[in-house]
């Protein structure tokens, strides 16, 4: 063997092993169980910014109950991707909304983002698994819109508490928190979304709503090419 043999083996050394590597990751994240393929193919192909999905058209996620991540499942990189992109997705110009569920981004897991105006700041904050535990106080009947039933508004009555329980992101522990007052309406919107429900379901009066259409004529709202959904 010669001394150019020799050294094209050595330099096909760090290449196999590269090709492992790649071969590995793909694998490993084609075998990330919190989503199926349609999941993992939304979140990785997905911009900052998702598309939303709308009634009509996606009735089909919108109306299907989300399934809990099991503790494995928690764990998932891909998870914090879509978090992050959700985050990104309900504080955007185009929506601007008070709070996301992940079946609006065609995602059905229990995952939501709620702006919590009862602390300082007004931040947002992320929730695994959330359920509500029990719901109670005075019921009011006040305005609600969604980022996913455009460009209508409605009356809804809610609660003026809740409990929740729900895993949190960062820690992975087990939660249980008592809301109340305009974020418990919020969060009784989105853990509806995680049941399958929509605001129109429970809504005294439903209207268009003229400001919604003005505030949003500027942007795009269309579905990518992409979208490994079915229409509805």
């Amino acid at each position: 063997m010669n001394d150019t043999v020799k050294m094209s083996g050595r330099m096909m050394v760090p290449v196999l092993l590269a090709l492992l590597v790649l071969a590995g990751l793909l694998l490993l994240g084609n075998r990330d169980k919190a989503f199926d393929k349609a999941g993992r193919q939304i979140i990785d192909q997905s911009g900052e910014v998702m598309y939303l999905t709308v009634i009509g058209r996606d009735s089909a996620v919108l109306r299907t109950p989300s399934a809990d991540f099991t503790p494995k499942q928690l764990k998932s990189a891909r998870l914090k991707t879509l978090m992050d992109k959700m985050l990104s997705t309900v504080t955007s110009p185009q929506q601007d909304g008070v709070g996301i569920a992940a079946p609006q981004v065609g995602i059905d897991k229990r995952v939501i983002w709620v702006q919590r105006f009862d602390k300082p700041g007004e931040p947002f904050e992320c929730y695994l698994n959330p359920h509500l535990d029990s719901l109670w106080g005075e019921i009011t009947h006040g305005p609600e819109g969604c980022l996913s039933v455009p460009p209508m508004r409605g009356l809804v009555p809610r609660y003026s508490a809740v409990k929740v329980s729900y895993i949190h992101p960062e820690t992975l522990e087990p939660r249980t928190e008592t809301v109340e007052g305009y974020t418990a309406i919020i969060f009784q919107h989105e853990c509806d979304h995680l049941e399958g429900i929509l605001y129109i379901d429970k809504a005294d009066t439903v209207f268009v709503s003229e400001s919604w259409v003005q505030e949003r004529q500027n942007f795009n709202y269309d579905r990518p090419s992409w979208w490994p959904l079915q229409n509805n």
